[in-house]
């Protein structure tokens, strides 16, 4: 778990990089973040990339796969094998609820 945090170094979208006594860093990132636009970072989430896939069929699931026969020693067994080929990722998907971003610097809840 913990794989949705930013992986990303340089602009930190949501103020200060964390650190107490990088302070000449922290105007850096600052002014890049003015720069690019991101003085008005929202702490949440509305997207996600989605996990799932469209196969040739335009079927949508996570994993696909296909029941092949094998003969061994004159028995026939069907096995299924998984099909990692033409499948197309479902793409963006808008989220029902909004999250909170995941470096998003803030305590939520202190008991």
């Amino acid at each position: 778990m913990g794989g949705s945090g930013s992986k990303a170094k340089g602009v930190w979208p949501f103020g200060g990089s964390g650190a107490a006594g990088d302070a000449a860093s922290e105007v850096i990132d600052q002014s890049l973040a003015r720069q690019r636009g991101l003085k008005n970072a929202t702490p949440f989430v509305f997207t996600r990339r989605s996990s799932l896939y469209y196969d040739e069929d335009g079927d949508l699931a996570h994993e696909f796969y296909e029941e092949t026969v094998v003969t061994k020693n004159g028995r026939k067994k069907a096995k299924l094998k998984r099909i990692q080929k033409n499948l197309i990722p479902q793409g963006i998907v808008r989220l029902a609820h909004p999250c909170i971003h995941v470096d998003f610097p803030v305590v939520l809840c202190e008991a």
